[in-house]
């Protein structure tokens, strides 16, 4: 059955007696699969799914491209994050107390249900597990650095919320991303302003690149992301399939003075700030 079509099914993933455990949300609980609830503002929440690979593309949003004042696009480019970026609803954001430009971007995680290889556009949904609001965190003090790849801008311990759950059954094309800062609305988008729909993102890289289940894409995200403060709550909503949140925390900087160090140039307040 094609992701898209209902009726609507969630599956969350939580630490439960020591061990991760799959439930399914029902109200303020969660079911067990034993047929126990837990209160779901108790539980421990884990990622929900166990990737091999988390892929992202730049620039997806109209919007975002505009705030960039990039010329329209005629190919998409990506980027990966490494899998220790992942993180969970209600986990922790640190930032490390040498940055100060740690920017929200609220996105939407598809992600895969069985192996993709050389998957036609409209074969993609059937591939799929479905969908979760997701966080593609970066520090933008590091956009000095790295040639584009921004492994150190978005490939940090934890820059990678996905969750609560994983959410098949809805009609992803006709949804809306928005972020809340501190319960306020920052940034919003129709999925239907996609340059590039999440169908062409998987026959594109699925032509080169094997897909298997727990695999994640990130599918861009709308204009003006900001940067977080530490005690900052920000939450990421996907109409139809939930809402993830995470808190920023400030953190210790590194200890060892190796490498290239945060910067406060201009093309890194241009990008954080979107003085473009």
């Amino acid at each position: 059955m094609s992701v898209l079509k209902g009726p609507r099914e969630e599956w969350r993933r939580i630490l439960h007696e020591g061990v991760p455990t799959w439930v399914r949300p029902e109200g303020d609980k969660l079911r067990l699969g034993d047929g126990r609830t837990v209160e779901d503002a108790d539980a421990t929440y884990l990622p929900p799914c166990d990737p091999t690979k988390i892929i992202c593309i730049h620039l997806n949003y109209d919007s975002r491209r505009v705030e960039f004042k990039a010329p329209p696009l005629v190919t998409p480019t990506y980027f990966q994050k490494p899998l220790t970026t992942l993180n969970s609803h209600r986990g922790f954001l640190n930032r490390p107390a040498n940055c100060k430009y740690l920017n929200y971007e609220g996105e939407i995680a598809a992600i895969v249900g069985k192996p993709m290889r050389n998957v036609a556009r409209e074969d993609v949904w059937d591939y799929l597990a479905g969908f979760a609001p997701a966080n593609d965190v970066g520090a933008q003090d590091f956009r000095d650095t790295d040639a584009g790849s921004m492994l150190r801008v978005k490939g940090q311990d934890g820059f990678c919320p996905v969750g609560p759950g994983i959410v098949r059954g809805v009609d992803i094309r006709k949804e809306t991303v928005r972020t809340y800062i501190n319960g306020k609305v920052v940034q919003q988008g129709p999925v239907s302003e996609m340059t590039f729909p999440i169908d062409y993102i998987f026959a594109d890289l699925s032509r080169h690149i094997t897909f298997l289940p727990g695999d994640i894409v990130l599918t861009g995200t709308p204009a003006n992301s900001r940067p977080m403060n530490p005690g900052d709550v920000v939450e990421v909503e996907v109409t139809g399939i939930g809402k993830i949140t995470n808190t920023v925390q400030d953190v210790p900087a590194p200890a060892h003075k190796v490498g290239h160090e945060p910067t406060d140039t201009e093309i890194v307040r241009r990008v954080a700030l979107g003085q473009f």
